[in-house]
């Protein structure tokens, strides 16, 4: 038992809202059983068994009818405006400022289909709060052949406990292989960080991420009370600089302005990660009203296929 939810609570809910969705898609929405499945992502048979379970439970008239339909609906708009290949959007149920319960349960909600299909043998991951969310709501599954990879450095300056343990908690909880990064995430020079993607360990792992056909990796808001900076790995000069660059929103320690574009910062020489634009199937997790700008520039910039994020976030995002 972990902060009041055991393992099976985490997936008893998972699978429940699972099951409204595909209610919501077959019964609102129209679609095939066959359709839903591909939808969700999820073998037919188990969108035949998630539909079975939603209509014996009433969760037709009470969930479908409600809320989750309302969050599929902006779902398809979100996919439509940005070109996505997936979507997930969760009812409010913590913290509207950073909804870490609800987010790191449809993270890993996503992630579970994932390894349950064994579509993906590297999966790549990102840090930060709301991928450490993920992981704790995991449950344990097994993995085998697959191998999780670092994309960014994860030795903070600071040292402190969850947002950089992704990596190895997803080890823990699905017994795969998993590679880390063992260099800090933004080096003190440009030099610096040549050197360091050169070491054989931390080139090998670069390497193996540019294979992943699936990303998990968070977005960050351009403020001193963001993770990078309050982990200690930016100075609040740096943000300040920032900000004056025209920076809106963070992803994997690249900075892009309110179009979507690069923004001009020699930071991006000293960050030790892989280059988003390197990478395929990269799925944001991000949401709280602080990050909404923040992840419609990421957004814009094209390089996303899929997103998880709250209902309210969500909402603005659309009418922005």
């Amino acid at each position: 038992m972990e902060g009041g939810f055991s393992a099976s609570s985490l997936l008893a809910e998972d699978d429940a809202q699972l099951a409204a969705r595909a209610a919501w898609l077959y019964y609102a929405g129209g679609l095939t059983q066959s359709e839903v499945a591909d939808r969700l992502g999820i073998a037919p048979v188990k969108a035949h068994r998630l539909i079975a379970r939603a209509t014996k439970a009433g969760l037709v008239r009470v969930f479908v009818d409600g809320p989750i339909g309302g969050c599929i609906e902006v779902e398809a708009a979100l996919m439509a405006r940005f070109r996505l290949s997936t979507c997930r959007v969760v009812p409010e149920i913590d913290d509207p400022a950073l909804p870490l319960r609800g987010l790191g349960q449809a993270a890993a909600s996503v992630l579970r289909e994932a390894l349950e299909r064994g579509a993906h043998r590297v999966i790549g991951l990102g840090h930060g709060r709301t991928l450490a969310a993920a992981l704790e709501a995991l449950p344990r599954i097994a993995a085998p052949g697959v191998r999780f990879v670092s994309l960014l450095g994860g030795v903070p300056r600071r040292i402190t406990t969850g947002p950089f343990d992704v990596i190895t908690r997803a080890a823990e909880k699905t017994g795969a292989e998993a590679f880390l990064l063992p260099v800090p995430m933004i080096a003190d020079s440009s030099e610096d960080a040549e050197v360091m993607r050169r070491q054989r360990g931390v080139a090998e792992t670069l390497s193996l991420a540019r294979e992943a056909t699936l990303v998990f990796a968070g977005i960050g808001a351009i403020a001193e009370a963001a993770f990078l900076p309050m982990a200690g790995m930016l100075s609040q000069d740096e943000i300040a600089a920032l900000r004056r660059a025209g920076a809106a929103g963070e992803m994997l320690g690249r900075y892009f302005d309110a179009k979507g574009e690069p923004v001009p910062t020699e930071l991006h020489e000293r960050v030790t990660a892989i280059h988003p634009r390197d990478l395929r199937g990269i799925v944001a997790v991000a949401g709280g009203a602080d990050k909404t700008a923040a992840i419609r520039a990421v957004l814009t910039t094209g390089l996303l296929s899929g997103l998880i994020t709250d209902e309210a976030t969500a909402r603005r995002l659309v009418a922005m």
